[in-house]
């Protein structure tokens, strides 16, 4: 295709969404409507995993030792424990560290439950904390510890708990909650897809005397379709591009209002700099596809071009 008629396609698909302002304004809205209502789950769905793998991420193991065990054992269980392959981090916390960290959690009833305990008359024992790479892996983990144990003579572990059956629960429920999610953005999708693209055929349709007339003419297939093609493209591109930006900027204004005016710091969503390329480029990239399609189909199918 010369470069002459590629200006000329575009320059009459520029035409023809101002030409057809209103049918323009009308497949422009329904794009919008459509995408902003297929976003906001796609922002929800992503937000809902985020916190899913939050709460995952907060499944320690905690190994509770026997009273008095000696240095050398403790050195021992923690370079076995850390060379594991699915652990990520071991933290050993002392019979006193506990104390202390039992205390703070108590606040102004520690020093009423826990009158007469100190230093010197400490009933808690030594601990480690374990963190694993992948949270579904902590139940083998934890049985691996408990191997330890039963491959030392003086069995040093006295406990090793990571709420177990609990942590079994919730993993089903995440993994639930993360395929509804998956299964609503897919199907809001390709309602989007038929909702945009019939409405595109519409505004094409009106216009069949517009395209019977350039066949009387002389006028080839591919000299109609490609500024209705471009027609499309430009209608999707633009309506998608300004959902984005709206959906980004209430995206700003709901971080900010979690953090502050509503005090709920302790929520945390997904940061704007990790969902702003994936929504734009999904967006967009879904409102220029819908739109190219709807066009093409129509002006083949609809008005037997």
């Amino acid at each position: 295709m010369k470069f002459r008629t590629i200006v000329r396609h575009l320059r009459e698909g520029v035409r023809n969404v101002v030409r057809n302002g209103w049918m323009s304004f009308a497949s422009a809205s329904s794009i919008f409507i459509s995408l902003f209502i297929l976003g906001v789950f796609l922002l929800l769905s992503l937000n809902v995993n985020h916190f899913a793998e939050q709460i995952e991420s907060q499944v320690q193991i905690r190994v509770f030792l026997q009273l008095n065990v000696d240095q050398k054992t403790i050195d021992k269980l923690n370079n076995d424990i850390g060379n594991m392959v699915d652990v990520k981090s071991v933290e050993f916390i002392s019979k006193d560290e506990g104390l202390e960290v039992l205390r703070t959690s108590l606040g102004e009833d520690a020093d009423y439950l826990l009158e007469g305990f100190d230093k010197a008359n400490n009933p808690l024992p030594d601990s480690f904390t374990v963190e694993v790479f992948e949270p579904k892996t902590i139940a083998d983990v934890a049985n691996k510890i408990k191997a330890l144990n039963n491959a030392d003579a003086t069995k040093p572990i006295m406990n090793v708990k990571y709420g177990q059956g609990t942590v079994e629960k919730l993993f089903k429920a995440t993994d639930a909650v993360r395929n509804v999610g998956l299964i609503i953005v897919v199907g809001l999708a390709v309602t989007a897809m038929f909702l945009i693209s019939n409405t595109i055929k519409v505004t094409i349709l009106n216009r069949r005397r517009e395209i019977g007339i350039m066949k009387l003419v002389g006028a080839t297939n591919a000299f109609i379709r490609w500024p209705f093609f471009i027609e499309g493209a430009l209608i999707g591109f633009i309506s998608s591009l300004i959902t984005a930006g709206a959906l980004l900027y209430g995206y700003v204004k709901l971080i900010a209002m979690t953090k502050f005016d509503l005090g709920l710091a302790m929520i945390t969503l997904v940061e704007y700099h990790d969902i702003a390329f994936l929504l734009t480029v999904s967006l967009v990239g879904i409102g220029t596809l819908i739109g190219v399609w709807g066009s093409t189909i129509s002006v083949r199918k609809y008005l037997k071009v």
